[in-house]
């Protein structure tokens, strides 16, 4: 939820990756295939809430949460709905934009959402950022792309990951398995690298889906454990 990539590839396919920087002691499912309201989903599941923060839908689109908005926020007791039961509801809906549009977001902790969308015969790429009192959505480019939470990462630090992120760029292939060896890496300070390790959080998975036509590749790679799955997602 809290280091997010995106390669855009060729006949508009692409790899996204999430970094999940969380307490290591929170319980989570590995992905599998859910049918939610005739939907079929593919995602890892939070125990605790029930929700994602990253997952595809056979409504041709893919869902990445992060925590916060465009800088860290004070956490209240208590929210009206977790964050990643939202993002279920947006891998469900049938228009998208629409959906985003009536969304009530009033009582829910503030997020950022990637949101990438195939339904037009074209990837859309949109952000979804909730400041906890407004909407701002804002579709981008499908160009290469890194956010960082910003409960975690002060803005300084976070220009500092673009630049890690735009040198690997510049030396790598796009790939499922460069990709990850970014998201592995431990660059400079221990509390700031990708891989990142703090007193009370850690990269705890690492989470990378690639669209490559038809079929949806999830390679969930449990990192406190070094456990991998992978699982396709046919659509």
């Amino acid at each position: 939820m809290c280091t997010v990539t995106f390669l855009p590839l060729e006949n508009n396919n692409f790899i996204l990756t999430s970094s999940r920087d969380e307490q290591s002691l929170r319980k989570t499912f590995t992905p599998k295939k859910y049918k939610e309201n005739g939907i079929e989903m593919l995602f890892p599941k939070d125990k605790i809430a029930g929700g994602t923060w990253v997952g595809t839908s056979s409504k041709n689109r893919l869902i990445c949460l992060l925590n916060g908005a465009f800088k860290n926020h004070i956490k209240k007791k208590k929210y009206k709905r977790s964050r990643g039961v939202i993002a279920k509801e947006i891998l469900q809906t049938s228009i998208v934009k629409k959906y985003i549009k009536n969304l009530n977001l009033e009582g829910i902790e503030p997020f950022t959402m990637v949101i990438i969308d195939w339904n037009d015969e074209k990837l859309n790429l949109y952000e979804l950022i909730w400041d906890e009192t407004k909407k701002h959505v804002t579709k981008l480019e499908n160009k290469p792309k890194i956010w960082s939470s910003s409960t975690l990462y002060e803005n300084e630090m976070k220009e500092t990951r673009k630049y890690w992120f735009k040198d690997w760029i510049a030396n790598n292939k796009f790939s499922s398995s460069t990709i990850l060896k970014f998201h592995h890496s431990e660059i400079g300070d221990k509390e700031q690298s990708i891989l990142m390790k703090r007193s009370y959080v850690e990269t705890v998975s690492i989470t990378s889906v690639k669209k490559e036509n038809k079929i949806i590749e999830m390679l969930y790679e449990d990192v406190v454990h070094n456990k991998i799955t992978k699982t396709s997602f046919n659509q």
